[in-house]
Formats: structure tokens, C-alpha cells, sequence
């Protein structure tokens, strides 16, 4: 279960980067791009679209530095890495949708990075166990069917002693 922590946690990480950079990307392109001579970026359904990005963005962001930090202090963080893992690439995959949507039809050539990330969404959602699987834990965990053995060793919190 250790190996699927840690593998939840860096997938948690990678999708949290990829939301960070469809909304960066989108940000910019917003402001270069222009229809009725004013940036896409004032039309209120662009706005929309980027601030689902940002929103999801901060959601992921949260659930995975939690995750971190239960990591960091050496506790068990299964039902933690599971949750930022299923909510992350959901998040990724939605923001790569609509990166692509605030680009048009530049969303899907390979002139701007989304066409990119949204192929690359769909890969995290399935490795390190499917939204489904992460979805069927945390009800578990809910409903108290689920819960986590204590570690036959624990480890050490991080920075490992005095000494790094």
C-alpha cells in the first residue's frame, strides 16, 4: 500500500502542475487573442472557463500538499494521496477540456500546449488505480468499511534527524 501512496501522490502532483499550466496558458492566450476588438479573455464564458481552471486548481492543490504533509510527518496518509490523486486528474482533465475550448481551434494543433496536456490528462486518471477505484476507497472510508491497518514500520518524519 506504501508504493501506491507514494504513486498516488507524485500522479496528484503531475495533475496539479497540468491544471497550473492550462490555466496559465489559457490566461495568456485570453490576452493575445482578440474578437470584437477586445481580448477573448472579457467575454464572461471565457472568464468562466478560467476560473473552473483556478477553482480546481486550488481544490487539487490543497488536497495534495495535505497529503504531503501527512507524508512529511511520517503518518499514514492512504485515504489522503487516494482523495488528491481522484480529485487531481478529474480536475486535469476538465481544465485541459476547456484549455482546449478557450483556444478554439488552435486548442487541438500543436501551435499551443494544450492539445498536449489534454492527451496527457487522460493517461493520470487511469495509472496508480481509475477514478473508480479511488471513488469506491473514500466511500468506504465513509461509510466505515474501510480502515487503514497501522504501518508495520513508520517511517521517519522528514527532515530525517537534526543532521540535513
Amino acid at each position: 500500500m506504501l508504493c501506491l501512496e507514494h504513486g498516488r501522490y507524485t500522479v496528484a502532483s503531475g495533475s496539479t502542475g497540468l491544471i497550473r499550466a492550462c490555466v496559465d496558458a489559457s490566461v495568456q492566450y485570453s490576452h493575445a487573442r482578440k474578437t470584437f476588438e477586445v481580448p477573448i479573455g472579457e467575454h464572461q464564458l471565457v472568464k468562466e472557463m478560467i476560473a473552473g481552471m483556478a477553482a480546481g486548481y486550488e481544490f487539487s492543490r490543497l488536497l495534495w500538499l495535505k497529503a504531503g504533509w501527512l507524508r512529511n510527518t511520517g503518518k499514514r496518509a492512504t485515504r489522503e494521496t487516494a482523495l488528491a490523486k481522484w480529485i487531481a486528474c478529474e480536475q486535469a482533465e476538465k481544465a485541459a477540456a476547456e484549455a482546449v475550448q478557450v483556444h478554439g481551434a488552435y486548442g487541438f494543433s500543436d501551435e499551443f500546449p494544450v492539445e498536449r496536456f489534454y492527451r496527457n490528462s487522460k493517461g493520470a486518471s487511469i495509472y496508480e488505480g481509475t477514478r473508480e477505484i479511488q471513488k469506491l476507497m473514500q466511500a468506504d472510508y465513509a461509510l466505515g468499511f474501510r480502515q487503514d491497518k497501522p504501518r508495520r514500520h513508520n517511517l521517519p518524519p522528514w527532515p530525517f534527524g537534526n543532521d540535513v
